[in-house]
């Protein structure tokens, strides 16, 4: 069920079983560590987390049948727990049972009969993180909406590289819906079974990075990062310029060796984690500055998709209102209104400083203090008044012409020439276009290609 082979621990005092067993699961691709007995098994269940345990009965300190009810009561625990034993009775496998175990195998094992019920309390357990997951997440919305060329383009590229587990950068305006696509990328990976976990890193202080991010052991307690809460799944960093100089570090040599020390440990912990970021800022800028590592930007820049604004997609807009429409009354019981064609085309031609979020909250907005069936252009408007007399110049007789101009043909008019006066000015050179007015390489091009200025 998942794309990545999960973490075992083998506990039994016999040093033979112990090999025999680890090499065998470890030819099938699993990671898998190993204990002799029940205080080493303590130990690295705390450490490593791992997906299914196999347990022996009998050890010399603590038997299996006290360790799996002392595991049962820890509500944090969560790994199905597989029992063996070369001296197994029916009660002691019924007594197993009630206490929770998955399964129960006699000695000497059956090698095909081992290597099935493994990878079925494997699949059982991912099953149950994708179900956990999906409660989590009843009121994430997963699946970009939009039929626009920008839309279909980035869905279906996004599907392409869900195939594969090159690192992602997002990259575009605030609100613009990167977070949306990232798990959409997730959603249509090999990894989708896998746990999702999305940090707003600007909001971590400089001084709890390094515990937020790689955990830490206290007193033999481990509390696991964000790297270990992703194993198996996806780190969505947002906003990963907000991170400091030495948290780059650290991250950066985690990534490069898919392992790290806990704060307060001293065993390097391995973990499996596609890691995707996003950015509102152009870090070619942060790196020239000295605010980013230039080796952690090339590292996290694999591939880079943009997240264009969504004035420059509005032809999305009307689907992207009935959307949130339907999702208000479905998730929060809301009255069903409908916005008139005038509002409709009033909202198209709108600027959207917040992208999908603003519009997002309006049609919240909307629903909630408005009343009747129809959402009228006027109480659009007012509902918008702040940002509208944010950007409103008044109408006098020597407003300029371009003033008179649909909003569409007056942006049009004002980019070409603000881009002009840039293109000159820069000597005709795109990549320090790009850094003065801000503007992905890749989005400028196309950008000056639709303008029709000539390189």
């Amino acid at each position: 069920m998942s794309g990545y082979k999960a973490n075992i621990l083998v506990v039994d005092d016999e040093p033979d079983i112990r090999r025999l067993v680890q090499e065998i699961l470890q030819d099938e691709g699993y990671t898998v560590y190993v204990a002799g007995n029940a205080d080493q098994a303590r130990q690295m269940q705390q450490r490593h987390q791992p997906d299914l345990i196999l347990l022996d009965i009998w050890m010399p300190d603590t038997d299996g049948i006290t360790l799996l009810k002392e595991w049962g009561e820890d509500s944090s625990f969560a790994a199905p727990v597989i029992m063996m034993s070369g001296h197994g009775t029916i009660e002691t496998a019924v007594e197993a049972t009630k206490l929770g175990a998955y399964e129960f195998l006699e000695k000497p094992l059956s090698l095909a009969r081992l290597l099935l019920v493994v990878e079925r309390a494997v699949d059982a357990h991912m099953l149950q993180r994708e179900n956990a997951g999906l409660k989590q997440q009843l009121l994430v919305i997963s699946d970009p909406v939009g039929r626009s060329a920008f839309a279909e383009r980035i869905k279906e590229q996004l599907k392409r590289l869900a195939q594969h587990d090159t690192k992602v950068l997002f990259s575009g305006e605030s609100g613009a819906g990167k977070e949306l696509y990232a798990r959409f990328l997730h959603e249509h990976s090999t990894r989708k079974n896998g746990p999702f976990v999305d940090v707003a890193v600007g909001g971590i202080a400089s001084e709890n990075a390094a515990v937020e991010f790689f955990g830490k052991e206290v007193d033999g307690n481990v509390f696991p990062g964000l790297l270990e809460r992703a194993h198996g799944g996806v780190l969505f960093l947002a906003e990963i310029a907000g991170m400091d100089i030495h948290t780059q570090l650290k991250l950066l040599g985690a990534l490069e060796s898919h392992s790290f020390l806990r704060v307060g440990g001293t065993e390097q912990v391995h973990v499996d984690v596609r890691v995707i970021v996003s950015t509102r800022v152009i870090l070619e800028n942060e790196v020239k500055e000295g605010r980013f590592r230039q080796d952690l930007y090339y590292l996290l820049n694999e591939v880079r998709m943009e997240v264009l604004p969504l004035r420059e997609h509005s032809e999305d807009i009307p689907a992207l209102l009935q959307f949130y429409i339907d999702y208000f009354v479905q998730h929060e019981k809301l009255a069903f209104r409908k916005f008139t064609m005038p509002a409709q085309n009033f909202l198209r031609n709108y600027v959207w400083p917040g992208n999908v979020r603003e519009l997002k909250n309006l049609v919240q907005r909307l629903m909630i203090l408005g009343a009747g069936d129809d959402i009228e252009l006027t109480e659009v408007k007012s509902a918008l008044g702040t940002v509208l007399d944010s950007v409103a110049v008044e109408q006098q007789d020597s407003a300029p012409e371009f003033f008179k101009l649909s909003l569409k043909d007056a942006r049009e008019q004002f980019e070409k020439a603000y881009l002009e006066y840039h293109f000159e000015k820069n000597q005709g050179n795109v990549a320090k276009l790009a850094t003065a007015v801000g503007v992905e390489r890749t989005h400028l091009y196309r950008k000056l290609h639709a303008l029709n200025i000539k390189e």
